[in-house]
């Protein structure tokens, strides 16, 4: 019996477990594929209080090493539900079943798609939703970036370094991004901005080779022809496994406020996969300890 089981072992899952180990309870960290969450993808973090600049890869590896130093178990399972049991909660993987009294629910977010015919079958094949995991592969090579916002601009950012030709594909008229990465970016020769656009087709046989792109003001179209196309237009919640024991809200975010309790009793959240406002490595930190702090205090 765990006193606390954590789904996730992202940002805030991790720091919940860091929480919760401090706090002498027995903890349990429950992985799918990879700890670090979607941080583990970023070529640089700047914006994190006390760290002027670590890799994002650095940065979890270190969160991950001070909570399993800590005494927190963790494991690569698939968390499949939860069944509640009253006085405690089973949580249920591909693997096994493991009760504990308290569940931390930190799924994060997952990418979200283009939902493109051919988008899955080309994905690892020219359409990729991490630069700084593919961009080397293409060096040398023209390439397009989809979106808006920080994600997109760091990644053309990114891609600048080695690419031929980047394309900033949007399809609003300005970028959501901070203005210095804007400014960065414009000062790039081998960067070029599309806006009031968005891709419709992907082409090619075996891989990528050339995409469509619409105005969305005009209506008309063009063919780039690309190596690669990087999907960076924000993420969604996954948190399917737990509809049926806890809140959702329309988008599929758990509903929880800031003290991270969701609807169902002993059960609390953290991190990407709440409804919140800001979603920020700061601010996914700081959802753990209050989840954890939460959970510790559900049990006294």
């Amino acid at each position: 019996m765990y006193d606390i089981i954590i789904i996730g072992a992202g940002t805030a899952g991790l720091s919940a477990a860091i929480y919760g180990t401090r706090a002498g309870k027995k903890v349990l960290v429950i992985e799918k594929s990879v700890y670090g969450g979607q941080i583990i993808n970023a070529l640089s973090v700047e914006n994190y209080p006390g760290i002027s600049q670590i890799s994002g890869y650095e940065f979890a590896e270190n969160l991950c090493r001070q909570a399993t130093g800590l005494g927190a178990e963790l494991l690569f399972e698939k968390a499949l539900g939860i069944q509640n049991k009253g006085e405690y909660r089973t949580v249920i993987t591909s693997r096994s079943q493991y009760d504990g009294k308290t569940v931390i629910l930190a799924s994060g977010a997952r990418n979200r798609h283009l939902h493109l015919e051919r988008e899955e079958e080309l994905t690892g094949a020219g359409i990729s939703y991490c630069a700084t995991c593919d961009g080397a592969f293409y060096r040398g090579k023209d390439t397009a970036v989809v979106g808006g916002g920080n994600a997109a601009l760091e990644d053309a950012l990114f891609l600048s370094g080695y690419c031929r030709e980047v394309y900033v594909i949007h399809r609003r008229n300005t970028f959501r991004g901070e203005m210095r990465l804007q400014e960065a970016l414009q000062k790039k020769e081998n960067v070029r901005f599309i806006l009031e656009s968005q891709v419709i087709s992907l082409d090619g046989e075996q891989r990528l080779q050339s995409i469509i792109v619409k105005n969305v003001r005009t209506g008309e179209s063009c063919r780039l022809p690309v190596s690669a196309l990087f999907i960076a237009i924000g993420q969604e919640p996954d948190n399917g496994a737990f509809s049926d024991i806890t809140e959702l809200d329309g988008y599929g975010y758990i509903r929880a406020s800031e003290d991270c309790r969701t609807s169902a009793e002993g059960i609390f959240t953290a991190g990407d996969c709440r409804t919140k406002e800001v979603r920020q490595l700061a601010t996914a930190a700081a959802d753990g300890a209050v989840a954890a702090l939460a959970a510790c205090g559900y049990m006294n």
